[in-house]
């Protein structure tokens, strides 16, 4: 038997599936998708086995056997080796990062170098004798690691006994993280022999009587420290027990549960409103069909989309099938957790970020042992390893945090459409705002041949129980300082909150911009502050008193002085969120405020404490960054500021207009949701601009048209597709010179191709290559930056030419080499 591997080096020159032996002992347990080691040169390295044959490539004689198979259970499925190939061609990345993007943390193994002794008596000569017998009594093999921090004095010892074959050395594949085993305590089989035996005790065994007679009252196996901490005894009196037969002690696998000490209520269906009973309808066709099919559900905030996701999923349970729902990571909230661990139980598994690595391993693993049927997380849960998807959900599709940023660089929505094409399987993209390329694609009318395909749009556009839309109030900045006043909260945004502070009623207030100001100056000479590694402006926070680069991490102190003319007139400009607390503080004494932004949310189940604590009315006010506006659901919450609605109006990115307009739509849902009204207030120096005049009316339609009207004159998403290259290097003559060759070797092959156009003549495929131009960050973490942009239309494979255009720069010396970033369908252009 032959396996085709995929070994661990993410290099495009050994970005191939390589043949190896399989041993006979290996082979009833190996299959496509196992893990294994593998030697790979001088080392041995993990690998992926992607296809099992018995014809080699190469002589049969040559060939070298796996070292290792290192689960007994394939991690990935063969529908998942298939997928990383498709999801390395789309995404110009090699096939083996791929895959390392669909296994948790704790499978990305590493090679560990072990040492045994090779002849016992050779050892004894030559070694020294504490070396020798140390070796000898910790097994045949030990890890080199350990032995040379043990006895650090002995290295070079070591090292001549390698050399001269007294020890013998290999390699073994070993996991970041473990199985978590836990002593745990047995009353034995036999009960009745167990009560005699505790009755013959003698009184000085008074410890060991008191640990007997507790497990035979309980009954039930008890982990070892809880049984100690339950008797006030101690390890040896519990191991002299089982010694003597009275107790049964063993290692038994304990799973890192995040919710174990969390109870859910369990809820019932609520009933359909009309509009929710023909999009469930809709849905549950769809599944039943057992055919790929994608869906927009168009939903206002509030309309009930949740209700209609739970409801889906139950109607694809009960006919066998199993479903992954996809939440923005910063909507993934306790309150999300509850409503779907309250409706399916123990049949649940939740995977994000601010998981433990081994809570996270062991949610994964539930999946692939077939002990859950749904899979709810951020974006990596489409990965998750089921075997019969019936229904894919993807919670506020238009999120860029679906986007990847790292390689691959893939979007979960095209892995979502791709997955459900393996298992024929229906996708649900729910918005109140989705994304224009989805909403055009979801709007376009069907062909000829599928005029009797049914609908791909799902509007509901009323919110449940009839409740109004909370009314928006823009208010102009430009004209509250013509007034006198230069405060951050305009004065009807004051009287606001202090109406809500006078009634016990909530606050949200959003600032999409994190820190005390957004960069410091100098009046006198106009110095700022700039990152020394990249070239962006420091952050002042507050607290700290430090400067911060949120780019690549810098900090320094905040200067008393102008480094550059010594005068004291430093300033800070800007506002960011611990401004806005502070200025709270002080406009309303005794205000009671919580904070959520990156800064306060590093540690683990922050977000959750922090929601909670609103949750339970111990704040007035939840001030915070983009991750208060989506997903959040407080009754009490009848006020929504928003300080700053141009933050985001005008980045140097086609989207801003977009995503000004999403995220003011979002926020403003988070107000009037159940029994008492709702307010907005949306504080802007750009009252007239479309996006935000058109979020005050909550009118998507005539946001849309005229977003259209500039993207098409322009020739941007939809009207096209887009990939960003961007090759960085530290000194900028080599970065012109590779980033010149890189765009002229790519038109070069999309002239060959017939393809080189501009996207206005016709309708035919067509591809444009703009650049390479400085990046609009031109340098970062000390690495100057170029960028092309590469526009395309119809059926063209633009990522099978960008792959061939890298291929001559994959040669050459380290430290020579320009790094390349492909970014397809880009959600950023910084």
């Amino acid at each position: 038997m032959i396996a085709k591997v995929i070994v661990d080096v993410p290099s495009r020159q050994t970005d191939r599936p390589f043949d190896y032996e399989v041993p006979s002992s290996m082979e009833e347990w190996i299959e496509v998708g196992s893990r294994v080691g593998v030697p790979f040169g001088s080392r041995v390295l993990q690998g992926f086995v992607t296809r099992l044959t018995d014809e080699a490539d190469i002589d049969r004689r040559r060939l070298k056997p796996l070292s290792e198979l290192l689960d007994p259970v394939p991690p990935l499925l063969p529908d998942l080796i298939e997928l990383a190939k498709w999801l390395s061609e789309k995404y110009c990345c090699s096939w083996t990062t791929a895959l390392q993007a669909m296994i948790p943390t704790a499978l990305k193994g590493k090679a560990e170098r072990l040492v045994g002794i090779q002849d016992d008596q050779a050892a004894v000569l030559a070694l020294p004798p504490e070396l020798a017998e140390w070796i000898g009594t910790s097994g045949k093999f030990v890890k080199l690691e350990t032995l040379l921090s043990k006895y650090p004095e002995h290295a070079r010892a070591v090292k001549a006994a390698l050399r001269d074959g007294v020890l013998a050395e290999r390699t073994s594949i070993r996991d970041r993280l473990a199985i978590r085993k836990v002593l745990t305590v047995f009353v034995p089989e036999d009960e009745s022999a167990a009560r005699e035996a505790l009755a013959k005790l003698p009184a000085r065994a008074a410890k060991q009587r008191e640990v007997l007679g507790f497990m035979l009252e309980h009954g039930g196996p008890l982990p070892l420290q809880e049984l100690i901490a339950a008797t006030g005894s101690s390890a040896p009196s519990v191991r002299s027990l089982a010694e003597k037969g009275l107790l049964d002690l063993r290692e038994v696998e304990q799973r890192r549960d995040p919710y174990a000490d969390r109870a859910f209520e369990r809820t019932e269906p609520l009933p359909l409103t009309e509009g929710q009973r023909e999009v469930y309808a809709r849905i549950a066709r769809a599944i039943g069909a057992g055919e790929p099919q994608t869906m927009l559900l168009h939903g206002v905030t509030g309309s009930g989309k949740t209700e209609v996701y739970l409801q889906s999923i139950q109607y694809c349970l009960e006919r066998g099938k199993q479903a992954i729902v996809l939440v923005p990571e910063i909507s993934l909230t306790p309150q999300m957790v509850e409503r779907f661990k309250g409706r399916f139980g123990d049949a649940v598994a939740v995977l994000h970020s601010r998981l433990s690595s081994g809570e996270r391993y062991d949610e994964w693993r539930k999946i692939r042992d077939r002990q859950v049927q749904v899979a709810i997380g951020a974006r990596s849960a489409i990965f998750a390893p089921f075997e019969r998807i019936g229904l894919i959900i993807i919670d506020e599709e238009h999120e860029s945090s679906y986007k990847q940023e790292e390689s691959p660089k893939y979007h979960a929505r095209d892995v979502a459409v791709r997955r459900a094409k393996q298992h024929g399987a229906a996708v649900v993209l729910g918005s109140a705002t989705p994304s224009l390329e989805t909403y055009a694609a979801a709007s376009r009318p069907a062909p000829a041949s599928e005029q009797s395909r049914e609908p791909a749009l799902l509007p509901m556009p009323d919110r449940v129980g009839g409740r109004p839309m909370p009314p928006v109030t823009v208010v102009d900045m430009r004209e509250e300082l013509k007034d006198g006043n230069r405060s951050m909260f305009s004065r009807l945004l004051h009287r606001s909150l202090a109406e809500r502070l006078e009634r016990g009623e909530q606050s949200v207030l959003l600032l999409n911009r994190r820190g005390y100001s957004t960069f410091v100056m100098c009046r006198s000479c106009g110095y700022t502050a700039t990152c020394p590694h990249c070239d962006i402006s420091l952050t002042y926070h507050q607290k700290s008193r430090a400067l911060r680069c949120h780019y690549c991490g810098h900090a320094e102190q905040a200067p008393a002085a102008c480094p550059s003319c010594q005068s004291e007139h430093i300033r800070y400009f800007g506002t960011g969120t611990q401004r806005v607390e502070e200025e709270l503080a002080k406009l309303f004494p005794g205000i009671r405020v919580i904070r959520m932004d990156v800064d306060t949310t590093t540690e683990k189940n922050a977000h959750e404490k922090l929601l909670k604590q609103f949750g339970d009315r111990k704040a007035d006010v939840l001030l915070g960054t983009q991750m208060v506006a989506k997903g959040l659901d407080f009754p009490y919450v009848t006020l929504v500021g928003v300080i700053a609605a141009d933050t985001s109006l005008n980045l140097p990115d086609f989207r801003a207009a977009e995503r000004t307009f999403q995220l003011l739509t979002q926020v403003a849902g988070r107000a009037g949701r159940h029994h008492l009204p709702g307010e907005v207030v949306v504080q802007t120096y750009a009252p007239e601009h479309y996006a935000i005049v058109t979020a005050k009316k909550h009118d998507y339609a005539s946001f849309v048209a005229e977003e259209l009207r500039h993207r098409g004159a322009m020739g941007y998403p939809p009207y096209c597709r887009l990939i960003l290259v961007t090759m960085s290097h530290e000194q900028l003559p080599l970065l012109s010179t590779v980033s010149e060759r890189f765009s002229a070797g790519l038109r070069e092959l999309a002239e060959h191709e017939g393809v080189l156009l501009p996207l206005g003549s016709g309708f035919g495929r067509a591809m444009e290559v703009l650049g390479p131009v400085a990046s609009p960050i031109a340098r970062m973490k000390d690495r100057y930056r170029f960028q092309c942009v590469i526009k395309y239309r119809g059926n063209l494979d633009a990522s099978a030419l960008v792959r061939k255009a890298l291929e001559p720069f994959a040669d050459g010396p380290p430290q020579r080499q320009v790094q390349f970033s492909v970014d397809v369908d880009p959600q950023v252009i910084l």
